[in-house]
């Protein structure tokens, strides 16, 4: 049987940390995962993170490609899951108005099969109106969520905004790739 790959996006929430546990826990669940970084959350994680728990190169851009074909497209047209986690409001608001400035935006725009967003931000602008109708297109689109929860937050404040446990976004994706 062959695996499932998964494209794991990773961007510059401080909830970057809990992606390289998601990370490994798929990994040791069979799937091939495949990382793509934005800029900001490099500046959180470092990318031997995710290469020494994937065994894969990490994306970091589109310009730095091994081969001739789009990096992007090839990522999109393989996954069979593309994972956000966790998802910033400013990955959300470029997912759902078709902004494709860096790889992983490039990339979601190219999938073709599900997306599950794990949002992680401040409680504030998690209840922002610009965000929550972003949240509603993309829903109606059939993106999948998983929180985010309510709690402490980084920046001291208490509310809706964490990210979910790793552990819970792996039991989605198992959901979404019909795994037991």
């Amino acid at each position: 049987m062959n695996k499932q790959f998964v494209t794991l996006g990773v961007t510059g929430g401080i909830a970057a940390y809990k992606a390289a546990d998601l990370c490994s826990k798929m990994v040791q669940c069979g799937y091939e995962v495949q990382i793509i970084m934005t800029e900001s959350a490099t500046k959180l994680v470092g990318e031997r993170t995710f290469l020494t728990l994937s065994h894969r190169p990490v994306i970091t851009s589109l310009w730095d490609v091994p081969e001739w074909r789009p990096e992007h497209v090839a990522l999109a047209e393989h996954a069979d899951l593309l994972v956000v986690a966790p998802c910033t409001a400013n990955f959300i608001g470029k997912y759902t108005h078709g902004i494709a400035d860096d790889a992983l935006s490039t990339c979601a725009l190219a999938h073709r099969g599900t997306v599950l967003l794990a949002p992680a931000m401040n409680p504030n602008m998690w209840h922002h109106p610009a965000v929550q109708n972003n949240i509603k297109l993309l829903a109606a689109r059939n993106v999948e969520f998983i929180g985010p929860e309510i709690g402490h937050v980084a920046c001291g404040d208490d509310g809706t905004g964490r990210m979910a446990e790793p552990a819970d976004i792996l039991t989605k994706i198992k959901t979404l790739l019909n795994c037991p």
